[in-house]
C-alpha cells in the first residue's frame, strides 16, 4: 500500500493524489493549476502515472482546481469510471465543458495572434469533457459505505464547501494489514447560509488535508454580511455601479441570498438591478435547486414547497456576450455579479475596464485571490492595471471582504482534524508555504508532513 502526491503537493491547485493497494490504483481528484501565471505547461506536463494504469478517481467536488484535468486524463488513455456525489457530477460536467471551450477559445487566438508558433493545441476539448462526462458512473450518497474493489471500500462524508463536496475514507485491507486513510478535499466553515457544516468521518490511521488557511481565521460571517450590504449601499447612495468578481458555484448563491435578505430587511433598495452575468453560475444555480438533499433544512424546505431562494425582484439573469456588453452603457446604478472570482477571464474584465476608473464605482471582492492574479494585484493596492493592452487607472473603491471563503480558517481546520482520533500520519496538501507551515506546527510537525511533487510514501 502506497499514497503519491501529483498535485497540491507544496501548493494550492491541481489536487491530484494516487492511492495503490492489491494492485489496484486508485485517483483521488484531477485537478488543473491555476495561478497568475501562464499554466498551460504545467497542465500539459505529463501526470507522474501513466492514466490507462489508473482502475478508478473518486471525486471530492466540482471544482477546476479538483476536477479540471479528468478530461485529459481521458484523452491521454484513461477508461475507469469517476464516482462522486450526485450533485458534484452535475456540476463537473458544466466545469469542464466550460473549462474545454476556454481552452478551445485560448487555441484560436494563439492561432489568430500568431502566438507560439502554428502548433499550439488546446489542453482538451469539448469532446474530450464529453467523454469524461460518459464515465461517471455510481452516484454515491453521504454515509454510504461502497466496495470498490476486494479490500478496498470508500464512504464519502459531506465537507460543507460547496454543493456535494465530500471528504472521503478509504479502508484498505492488503494481506491482512488494514489502514483507514482520509482525503479531506476542501474542507467548508461551519456557518455556511446554504450548506450544512462539514462531518469528520472518525478515526483515521492517515489523513490527507487541505490547508488553503492554515495560518488564520476569517472574519465572523454577520460582519461580513453587514459590510458587504453596507458597501453596495454607500455605492447605490453615490448613483455607482457595484462590480462583483464571483465564482460560479457556491458563491455566486451566497451572494443571492444574502442580497435577498438585505432587500427583505430594508438594508438595500428592493428596486436596485442585480446582473447575474455569468452563463456558468446561473446553470449552477439552476443545479442548486434540484439538490435540496446536499442543503440546510431551511433552504431545502424551500425549494421542496415550490420556492426559490435565490431570486430578487430585479434580477436578471445575463446569456448573451452582447447583453453583457451593454451593461456598461449608461450610468444607473446596479450590482453586476460576473466571472471569474479571481478575474483570469471572464466578463468580469470587461466590467473592471469600464467601471475601475470611475469614482462613483465599487469593486467587491469576496474570495481567495492567488498570487499574481489580477484580482490580488487590484486588492493589493495598485494604482493603475492592464487590460486588454490598455492601462486602466484604479479610481473605483476597493472593497475586500474576507468572511465568505468556503474554506475552514484555521480553527475550523484543526477542531476538524482533533475529531479523527490519533492518526499515524497527516499529510499537509493545498495551502501556499506559509499556511502549510503553521498548520504542520499546530497539528504537530513530528507527525505531520507536506509533501512535494509526485514525492511516494508506504501505507
Amino acid at each position: 500500500m502506497k499514497i503519491s502526491f501529483h498535485g497540491a503537493a507544496g501548493e494550492v491547485t491541481g489536487s491530484c493524489h494516487l492511492v495503490e493497494c492489491n494492485g489496484r490504483r486508485i485517483l483521488i481528484d484531477c485537478g488543473m493549476f491555476q495561478g497568475g501565471h501562464d499554466l498551460h505547461e504545467d497542465n500539459a506536463a505529463e501526470f507522474g502515472f501513466e492514466p490507462r494504469d489508473i482502475d478508478l478517481v473518486l471525486l471530492t467536488h466540482a471544482h477546476l482546481d479538483h476536477c479540471g484535468r479528468l478530461p485529459l486524463l481521458v484523452k491521454r488513455g484513461f477508461s475507469g469510471e469517476i464516482i462522486s456525489t450526485a450533485a458534484t457530477a452535475e456540476l463537473a460536467r458544466l466545469v469542464m465543458l466550460d473549462s474545454a471551450h476556454l481552452h478551445e477559445e485560448d487555441a484560436r487566438r494563439h492561432h489568430r495572434h500568431g502566438e507560439r508558433g502554428g502548433n499550439y493545441e488546446p489542453l482538451y476539448d469539448t469532446m474530450d469533457a464529453l467523454d469524461a462526462v460518459d464515465i461517471f458512473g455510481r452516484k454515491v450518497g453521504y454515509h454510504q459505505r461502497i466496495k470498490l474493489f476486494p479490500g478496498i471500500a470508500a464512504t464519502y462524508f459531506d465537507a460543507g464547501h460547496i454543493l456535494g463536496s465530500a471528504s472521503i475514507l478509504l479502508e484498505l485491507d492488503e494481506d491482512g494489514r488494514k489502514r483507514r486513510v482520509l482525503f479531506s478535499g476542501d474542507i467548508g466553515p461551519c456557518d455556511r447560509p446554504l450548506l450544512n457544516p462539514p462531518v469528520p468521518p472518525g478515526d483515521a490511521d492517515v489523513v490527507i488535508m487541505e490547508s488553503t488557511y492554515g495560518d488564520r481565521d476569517h472574519r465572523s460571517l454577520d460582519s461580513s454580511v453587514s459590510e458587504f450590504l453596507a458597501a453596495i449601499h454607500r455605492a447605490d447612495e453615490h448613483g455607482g455601479r457595484v462590480i462583483i468578481p464571483t465564482f460560479a458555484m457556491e458563491r455566486a448563491q451566497e451572494l443571492l441570498w444574502f442580497l435577498r435578505q438585505g432587500m427583505e430587511d430594508g438594508r438595500l433598495r428592493s428596486s436596485m438591478r442585480v446582473y447575474l452575468d455569468s452563463p456558468m453560475a446561473i446553470s449552477a444555480t439552476r443545479i442548486f435547486s434540484r439538490h435540496p438533499e446536499a442543503m440546510r433544512a431551511e433552504l431545502a424546505g424551500m425549494i421542496r414547497d415550490g420556492q426559490d431562494p435565490f431570486r430578487l425582484p430585479k434580477l436578471h439573469f445575463v446569456h448573451e456576450a452582447r447583453d453583457s456588453m451593454l451593461l456598461n452603457r449608461g450610468d444607473a446604478p446596479s450590482i453586476i455579479m460576473a466571472g471569474s472570482g479571481m478575474c483570469t477571464g471572464g466578463r468580469v474584465r470587461h466590467h473592471l475596464r469600464h467601471n475601475l476608473g470611475k469614482a462613483e464605482s465599487s469593486v467587491i471582492f469576496v474570495g481567495y485571490a492567488a498570487a499574481g492574479t489580477l484580482a490580488r494585484i487590484i486588492i493589493d493596492g495598485a494604482r493603475e492595471v492592464k487590460l486588454f493592452g490598455e492601462q486602466i487607472p484604479v479610481r473605483a473603491r476597493i472593497h475586500t471582504i474576507n468572511g465568505f471563503s468556503a474554506h475552514a480558517g484555521a480553527g475550523d481546520l484543526k477542531r476538524w482534524h482533533a475529531r479523527t482520533g490519533t492518526p499515524e500520519r497527516t499529510f499537509l496538501v493545498h495551502g501556499e508555504t506559509r499556511a502549510l507551515e503553521a498548520l504542520c506546527r499546530a497539528l504537530g510537525p513530528e507527525r505531520t508532513e507536506i509533501p512535494q511533487m509526485h514525492q511516494s510514501y508506504e501505507l
